[in-house]
């Protein structure tokens, strides 16, 4: 019988540091050990760094994977026993702290319609378009780059459990994230050329072991709703979300990226995202969420669940975000180099 022995990849990130005895025991896993169970997922604070650190490890396992991880850790019966337990801790946390409702149709309305005033216009990206600082804007690419070096990843994982012709709306947004067949123009690619103007490294997962669990949290939802077929309804409202609301947002980050004298190229990622955005908010309405309610009524209440999760996931980052700012300190568990953080 012939062994096999893949090559080692390149580009994998390193496994991350432990932070409690749930992410101990999957990283232990991960490096091949036999770990005794630590920690109790039913107990752990489900939004709090042990667990979500652990659930991003095992989520990692479906994207690239880690450096000095063999492939087929994957499907090892320990980790997804596990991950299971830590997923059903962060769905029951999610489910009792978002207000339930299946009004789709009222619940993207309220999202197009953008607040005004001195009260309503206090996001991170009001603040960086207004007054924020450069290493205020390099730490708020550090957090955004787990996701946007994978971006539109997770959504992926939900195309084939969708009706076709909500399928076909999908893919259609699916392929100009990824550069509509340009790979320098993917939305990853320009990130992670984003990063290096601003004098950040573009390696991928480079910045795990700096954010918070708030951070994580974000992306492990959006994954969780992806490899989970009966929250597909819930992937597709996570998506909803991002692209009926990101023009306004990305359009003050570019403002703000100009204010700081920040490049052409460190702004394109950004002003990709004002106009691609708006166009795909009309695909999303009428080319995905129509078609998979009229294939799919009952999922109508998992959608709103999605938009009212992600809504609610991002908030408390941003809370986070701009809480240390404005007393002037980092926010993130390390402070970048060259003084971006004080």
């Amino acid at each position: 019988m012939t062994v096999r022995h893949p090559a080692p990849r390149t580009g994998l990130a390193p496994l991350p540091a432990a932070r409690g005895p749930l992410s101990a025991t999957v990283l232990e896993l991960l490096r091949g050990g036999d770990p005794a169970p630590g920690g109790d997922p039913a107990t752990a604070d489900p939004y709090g760094d042990d667990l979500q650190l652990a659930l991003h490890c095992c989520y990692e396992l479906h994207y690239r994977g880690f450096a000095g991880v063999d492939d087929d850790r994957e499907w090892d019966p320990r980790l997804l026993t596990l991950r299971v337990a830590l997923e059903d801790r962060f769905l029951a946390a999610l489910r009792a702290d978002v207000p339930p409702g299946d009004d789709v149709a009222g619940t993207v309305e309220a999202l197009l319609v953008e607040p005004v005033g001195p009260a309503a216009e206090t996001g991170v990206s009001h603040h960086l378009h207004r007054t924020g600082e450069l290493w205020q804007l390099r730490e708020y690419v550090a957090h955004r780059s787990v996701y946007h070096l994978k971006e539109a990843d997770p959504q992926a994982w939900v195309i084939p459990r969708l009706p076709d012709a909500a399928k076909a709306g999908l893919v259609t947004v699916e392929h100009d994230e990824y550069g509509a067949g340009d790979p320098a123009r993917m939305h990853a690619v320009l990130f992670a050329d984003m990063m290096r103007e601003l004098g950040l490294s573009a390696e991928y997962g480079h910045y795990v072991d700096a954010v918070p669990a708030e951070t994580l949290a974000e992306v492990n939802f959006m994954t969780l709703c992806g490899l989970r077929r009966s929250l597909r309804g819930a992937l597709v409202g996570q998506f909803a979300l991002v692209e009926l609301t990101s023009s306004p947002g990305s359009e003050r980050l570019v403002r703000g990226m100009r204010r700081l004298g920040c490049g052409a190229a460190a702004i394109r990622f950004y002003d990709e995202h004002v106009e691609a955005d708006a166009v795909h908010e009309q695909v999303v309405r009428r080319g995905v969420l129509a078609p998979l309610l009229a294939a799919e009524p009952a999922l109508a209440a998992d959608v709103v669940f999605g938009i009212r999760a992600a809504g609610f996931l991002g908030d408390r980052l941003g809370e986070l975000l701009l809480r240390h700012w404005s007393a002037g300190r980092t926010s993130l568990r390390a402070a970048l180099p060259d003084g971006a953080a004080r």
